[in-house]
């Protein structure tokens, strides 16, 4: 399928998420491959369709390196479209599919980057509100890309609540309390849903889990969070603050976690089969290196 007169889509999609399917594709007039995310309108959703605009302006606007970048936005007959920069790597979901637990050191340096791009979206009023593993792509230079802001919202719009036919839109697994009581969400409710990444990197499984989506729920919302055997005690004090119910007892800044995550993403070990190699020269590396140098 050709798109635009200039976007050729691959037939197979890359992934699914709530919003349409994410195709590889190639800008032909660039030359470049890209990922091509399609929403098909079929009757008209109205709100499906605010939606996928307003990510497209929030990607437009995010300019952070831990974001893909939008190169285009329109409709093509009875889809829109986004064109992004196409992201090599495996989710942090895959990731933990194939290898388990991942060291501390790997899971703080994921959890690190993630509070510096929710940092940056957070400083434009930008509420995630989706954040899980399936939404982390860790590439094979161990930087890590937060991806899907389709249920981001802006704190200054009017679209607090998110409700949609009676049903709140996000993962159960990762919704922080209040976004399950109030159907509402601010900068720490994405810190929460961090937590919960946190929590499931170190222990492979999901912090909370059950039989339905109300089961999960009325954990989320009453249940503390069970201690992470095996990780130093700082760690464990830091993942029961994130994980706080009350918004008030969590981390007052994604900046905040990202100091308190530092310190244990240390001498991080190889990930084979998922990294490139040490040998293998990055050229984004080196250029983060020289940026680390810099005082604020």
């Amino acid at each position: 399928m050709l798109i635009a007169d200039r976007y050729e889509v691959d037939d197979l999609p890359l992934g699914r998420g709530g919003m349409g399917a994410v195709h590889r594709g190639r800008d032909r007039r660039l030359g470049r491959l890209v990922a091509i995310k399609l929403l098909r309108l079929p009757g008209g959703d109205e709100e499906l369709e605010e939606r996928f605009a307003r990510e497209a302006r929030i990607l437009a606007t995010l300019d952070h390196p831990g974001a893909p970048t939008l190169y285009d936005f329109g409709t093509y007959e009875d889809r829109l479209f986004q064109v992004m920069q196409y992201v090599e790597g495996v989710t942090v979901a895959d990731l933990l599919a194939e290898h388990g637990p991942l060291p501390v050191p790997w899971a703080a340096a994921i959890a690190a980057q993630a509070a510096a791009v929710l940092a940056a979206a957070h400083a434009r009023a930008v509420c995630h509100r989706d954040l899980k593993p399936a939404n982390l792509m860790l590439c094979p230079d161990g930087s890590v890309k937060v991806l899907d802001f389709g249920l981001a919202v802006l704190r200054e719009a009017n679209v607090a609540r998110f409700t949609r036919a009676g049903q709140l839109l996000g993962t159960p697994s990762y919704m922080a309390p209040e976004q399950i009581q109030r159907g509402q969400a601010e900068p720490r409710s994405d810190l929460y849903a961090l937590g919960c990444v946190l929590h499931e990197m170190l222990t492979g499984r999901q912090v909370f889990t059950g039989p339905t989506a109300y089961a999960v729920f009325d954990k989320q919302v009453k249940e503390p969070p069970p201690t992470v055997h095996g990780v130093p005690a700082e760690l464990n004090a830091l993942l029961a603050a994130t994980l706080a119910k009350a918004p008030s007892k969590r981390p007052s800044g994604a900046e905040v976690l990202y100091a308190r995550l530092a310190p244990f993403a240390r001498d991080l070990p190889p990930l084979p089969g998922f990294l490139h190699p040490a040998s293998v020269p990055s050229p984004a590396r080196m250029y983060a290196r020289m940026v680390g140098r810099v005082l604020s």
